[in-house]
């Protein structure tokens, strides 16, 4: 057996992070997002920021091919793209503030970005209009500076623009292909600052087998006239995932 999986399967926490990440899929694959909102907050308890990050980009792989093909075809692909070019821009200032910041608050700005995002949601707060290009750019240039920071791409997008009151299918297909414009972005941009090691490729091998079979779970159950049902079960999970990994609980 290889070192590096020896390695991955020796990681700290590991059963807590195959639990959490099997959640995320569930999540995800009948709503289109949730997994960093999920994972993320849980695996900075075990893992640094750049392994964080790095879990949430190499796993995307495995939701890809789950969801990416049935959401291409129903997402408007040219709002997507200016979404998830803005945010190309942006993902390496946001990778480098990473690395100058203390664990310990990047694991509460991770909280309160999370908490802030389910309480908007929840709260019935919606974007009713149109967003127009310099929106949606400023809108990616967030999600790319606050994803490339602490893997957390979706919440900007989820909140100012895609949890809106249209069409639940639509909103998810966008999300999905936004989502995974990104994993791409931040993996290639890791890659060339020399963070993809090998173990943390085969720690990410582990997790996308949990990952990969609930988000296949979760694309079977997916049915717009269950719409409330998915998202009282998706904000009850991210809520436990946020509260439990809170540093005061450490």
């Amino acid at each position: 057996m290889p070192d590096a999986l020896l390695s991955a399967w020796a990681t700290p926490g590991l059963f807590w992070l195959l639990l959490t990440i099997g959640a995320a899929g569930l999540v995800r694959g009948f709503t289109g997002f949730g997994t960093a909102l999920i994972f993320v907050p849980v695996a900075g308890i075990f893992l640094t920021p750049v392994e964080v990050i790095l879990m949430i980009v190499l796993t995307g792989v495995a939701s890809t091919a789950a969801l990416l093909p049935g959401a291409w075809g129903q997402a408007d692909r040219k709002e997507v793209g200016t979404l998830a070019l803005a945010a190309t821009v942006t993902v390496p200032l946001g990778i480098w503030i990473m690395g100058q910041v203390d664990e310990l608050l990047l694991r509460w700005f991770i909280a309160v970005i999370v908490g802030g995002t389910l309480l908007a949601v929840v709260s019935g707060w919606r974007y009713q209009g149109r967003l127009g290009l310099k929106g949606r750019g400023a809108i990616g240039s967030s999600a790319g500076l606050i994803g490339g920071m602490t893997g957390l791409t979706g919440p900007v997008v989820i909140v100012f623009y895609l949890a809106n009151a249209r069409d639940i299918t639509k909103v998810r297909a966008n999300t999905i292909v936004f989502l995974t414009a990104m994993d791409i972005v931040i993996a290639l941009n890791l890659l060339v600052r020399g963070n993809v090691t090998s173990e943390a490729i085969w720690l990410a091998v582990l997790l996308s087998v949990p990952y990969f079979t609930t988000t296949m779970i979760g694309k079977a159950v997916f049915d717009p006239r269950f719409e409330r049902a998915y998202r009282v079960a998706a904000y009850s999970v991210i809520a436990i995932a946020v509260i439990s990994s809170l540093p005061i609980f450490d």
